[in-house]
């Protein structure tokens, strides 16, 4: 008998059932970790001061987790560790380009390609393992880190739950992604700034975080630091990456199917009679 292995068109790989839990797992733990300063009372002190190493602990399993049940979900094999580890490369030396300045980084248009070719799982995975590289790679290791892996996590799981390509191709699926990037950016800062607002000190009296305030008037405050802190870094953020989406994008997608093409992660070996 001959083995013959019959390849589809590269599509995101899909999510399973265990896939779908593990995400839901870690995203809930995420969304615990940003948010429970806003419920705690007045005598909790500033959480986010002493929480990072509980939550970096608590995160490097779950994404082991929705790596295994993603591959065990889809069949992928080595080929998928591998792209993930080239593209988490690449992003990771993309950061330093832009050196934070007006909050300029590239890395951002990259995840939200490889999101929307890769699909979900994996674009979570790489956006935290990305995150953690350059971390690394820039001394940027501090408690932030763990929420910023938490946050571009997002930010790429985001692309691939964008309408598959089979839906939209060409300029109608470039326009969603740039404008999804856009949205998404803003996204990104005002989550980190979630993390910062609680834990910056002597601000004014109309952005400062007050512990065991009602949630709306915290909330209000937020919107308020966010606007006189990080607007115009968020508004850089987004331009670029809308930029760089729009004339590096089309080329950057095509090499990217054509990669997940000739892996065929998700092809399925057939046994025929000669």
């Amino acid at each position: 008998m001959s083995v013959t292995e019959k390849v589809r068109a590269p599509r995101p790989v899909r999510l399973g059932p265990k896939s779908v839990a593990a995400l839901l797992l870690v995203s809930a733990v995420g969304v615990v970790a940003f948010g429970w300063p806003l419920l705690a009372g007045a005598d909790s002190g500033l959480a986010h001061a002493q929480d990072a190493p509980w939550l970096f602990a608590a995160l490097l399993p779950l994404l082991v987790a929705v790596v295994v049940a993603t591959i065990a979900e889809s069949g992928m094999d080595a080929k998928a560790v591998a792209m993930l580890g080239v593209l988490a490369a690449v992003g990771a030396a993309l950061r330093p380009l832009g050196a934070g300045t007006a909050g300029l980084e590239p890395m951002f248009f990259l995840m939200v390609l490889s999101g929307r070719v890769l699909g979900p799982g994996f674009g979570f995975v790489l956006g935290s393992v990305t995150m953690f590289a350059s971390a690394l790679l820039t001394g940027g290791v501090g408690p932030w880190m763990p929420f910023q892996m938490l946050s571009m996590g997002w930010f790429t799981m985001g692309a691939g739950l964008l309408p598959g390509p089979d839906r939209l191709r060409g300029r109608a699926e470039l326009a969603m992604l740039a404008a999804y990037g856009a949205v998404a950016a803003f996204a990104y800062g005002t989550i980190m700034n979630l993390y910062g607002w609680t834990i910056i000190p002597g601000l004014a009296s109309g952005i400062s975080f007050v512990a065991g305030d009602p949630l709306h008037e915290n909330l209000v405050r937020f919107l308020a630091y966010c606007a006189a802190t990080s607007l115009g870094w968020d508004l850089g953020r987004a331009v670029l990456t809308v930029v760089l989406t729009v004339t590096i994008g089309p080329t950057l997608l095509k090499a990217l199917r054509r990669a997940t093409r000739r892996a065929a992660f998700d092809a399925r070996v057939g046994f025929e009679e000669p």
